[in-house]
């Protein structure tokens, strides 16, 4: 079987020589010249020389792992003498430049013995038997080979057998302050026999596989996310921050305000280690490395963001969002919705992922959608001026009327041969009296149909709706409807006075045309506002019209929806968005009594 297959392996039971017996895999190999075979190889564990790791060791966090392996580096030998004597050492050979030279070596490299612990770090699932004579090149991930075939190397031409080379390496994902030692075997028929041994603090019990695999499943994911991602080192940031903390200091956002240079050095500490492609299109750039370093241009226009998003941290937060404008690599402003993930005990904490929507189109769409809503509720207003055209002829004719008859019998009193002054004195102040009121309707109408900003203060509503009753107050004595008003609010809203009013005048209008479009005989209109549970105002309007068909309850607030011929359907939809943007609710429903009942709810004023 050896000669046709040209290799045998099998455990056997052996006399010791000690005595008894002892149990060893065995594997056979026969070398070839051509095709002539001229030797065989034999390699062999005994299973009594096992140091089996204890279990409890084995599976605890932070043991010290030590891995062993026995190398035998004979049919490397012809790989090595390809390079020239006098590059054959690791002073001078580059292996990271050999890779196919280093595959070579570590292929042709027979594996003779292996502990349980190294084969459990490198994944090795396989039975021992079936490893044993294997090369180790297939077993080693390929950053570990070269490591492997310097040590061969240097082993190998090493003139003094007894010599052991040490060598510390640079910690990784599964060892800490890893410590290799290598030596070469002094019994003869053992000559080019390797012993290795690796010593340091391990993490985790994964394969150094599983925790390569972790890490390109990882990376592919941060690649792959249709969101722009940074990850940031923020190691030394964290260590000042532990250390303010420990000086004492509670309130991070108080003391950056007054030390603006802990932010200054905070944008050096924090570097940026990995970024997606998604951020680099977002920040303008060409490559990561553009961005990868000092992580401060992401918040050179927003220090109040960065000074909050390091307070969030101090305060040991899960995560921070926030609204920040971002200046690309070509100087554009962009608004962007950063989301920071800040890490716990447990996990990577000196490791921060920032993630970075933006949002300038959106912000932009929200605008021009506020712009239009105010453009739609101006033109609203004007809509309704044309409905309260009459009232306000009648309001101002009043006070124009009594200031006419007042100065002409001013005059009247003046021309008296014996002009009687206290009565024009009393008569003057009537018409100055007069003109203030006409003044303050004129007021009132241009301030329902100018175009100016909110204005949110605290208001009596009950005063809101006598203004407004002032504006319809005419409609409803011309349509002979009667009205009963009981003003009962007595806590103060937050709200914006001709907004509110165009509210109430919008539902007193709708109700005059309700009672007088349905042919009753005596129209009526309750009017009524009252402090609700909860510190909330509410005003009701309540007529004794048709109503409103069930199957239009659900629609009557929507934009452009109207059950009349000739309405244009934004009057409702205009008091529901300003009730809204007041935090308040309308609602309508049809009265047990007959007729339609409209109600909106505001929260009251904080004392």
């Amino acid at each position: 079987m050896l000669l046709q297959e040209g290799n045998w392996k099998r455990l056997l039971r052996r006399p010791a020589s000690s005595g008894g017996y002892v149990t060893a895999a065995i594997r056979q190999t026969i070398r070839r010249d051509g095709m002539n075979p001229y030797d065989v190889l034999e390699y062999r564990r005994e299973f009594r020389l096992v140091n089996h790791a204890d279990p409890a060791t084995l599976h605890s966090k932070r043991c010290a792992a030590t891995l062993r392996w026995e190398l035998d580096f004979s049919e490397a030998l012809p790989v090595i003498r390809s390079v020239p004597p006098s590059k054959v050492s690791r002073a001078s050979v580059d292996f990271t430049e050999h890779t196919d030279w280093v595959a070579e070596l570590v292929a042709a490299t027979r594996i003779v013995n292996v502990d349980d612990r190294a084969m459990q770090i490198l994944g090795i699932s396989l039975d021992l038997s079936e490893v044993i004579g294997e090369a180790v090149g297939r077993f080693v991930p390929p950053d570990v080979r070269q490591i492997l075939a310097e040590l061969i190397v240097d082993v190998a031409t090493e003139a003094s057998r007894a010599r052991t080379i040490v060598r510390r390496l640079e910690s990784n994902e599964r060892l800490k302050d890893p410590v290799v030692t290598a030596w070469r075997s002094e019994a003869r028929h053992s000559s080019n026999t390797v012993f290795i041994s690796v010593t340091g603090l391990a993490d985790d019990d994964r394969s150094l596989w599983d925790l390569r695999a972790s890490e390109e499943r990882y990376q592919t994911l941060i690649q792959r996310l249709p969101i722009a991602l940074l990850q940031v080192d923020v190691g030394e940031t964290s260590r000042v921050l532990r250390e303010l903390k420990k000086s004492g200091v509670s309130d991070l956002d108080a003391y950056l305000q007054h030390h603006p240079e802990v932010i200054d050095s905070a944008n050096t500490w924090a570097r940026v280690t990995e970024i997606n492609e998604r951020a680099i299109s977002l920040l303008g750039g060409t490559s990561a490395v553009d961005f990868l370093g000092p992580a401060g241009f992401l918040f050179a226009e927003a220090r109040d963001v960065q000074r909050r998003v390091l307070a969030a941290r101090f305060n040991l937060q899960r995560n921070h969002t926030e609204i920040m404008k971002i200046r690309t690599a070509s100087g554009q402003l962009r608004d962007v919705q950063l989301s920071v993930a800040y890490p716990t005990p447990s996990e990577k904490l000196d490791v921060t992922l920032l993630a970075l929507e933006d949002i300038t189109e959106r912000l932009s769409t929200e605008r021009q959608l506020h712009q239009l809503e105010a453009d739609f509720e101006r033109s609203a207003r004007i809509a309704l001026l044309g409905q309260v055209t009459a009232t306000i002829a009648h309001e101002v004719n009043q006070p124009l009327t009594s200031i006419v008859t007042n100065a002409e019998t001013s005059l009247r009193w003046l021309a008296r041969q014996d002009p009687n002054l206290e009565k024009v004195k009393q008569l003057t102040a009537r018409i100055a009296s007069s003109g203030r009121a006409a003044s303050d309707i004129v007021q009132r109408i241009r301030g329902m149909a100018a175009k100016q900003e909110a204005e949110r203060i605290p208001l009596c509503l009950d005063e809101v709706v006598e203004e407004a009753l002032v504006l319809v107050g005419h409609e409803i004595d011309s349509k002979s409807i009667v009205s009963s008003i009981q003003l009962a609010a007595t806590l103060p809203v937050i709200g914006d006075r001709i907004a509110l009013q165009q509210v109430v005048v919008n539902l007193l209008c709708n109700s005059i045309q309700a009672v007088t479009e349905s042919g009753v005989v005596k129209g009526q209109i309750k009017i009524s506002t009252r402090v609700e549970a909860g510190d909330k105002v509410s005003f009701s309007i309540h007529d004794n019209g048709p109503g409103i068909a069930v199957e239009n309850l659900d629609r009557i607030f929507e934009g452009f929806f109207s059950t009349k011929p000739t309405g244009m359907g934004i009057g409702l939809a205009i008091s529901h968005s300003i009730v809204a943007a007041h935090n308040g609710t309308i609602s309508v429903l049809n009265h047990p009594e007959g007729g339609a009942c409209f109600t909106f709810t505001l929260p009251a004023a904080a004392p």
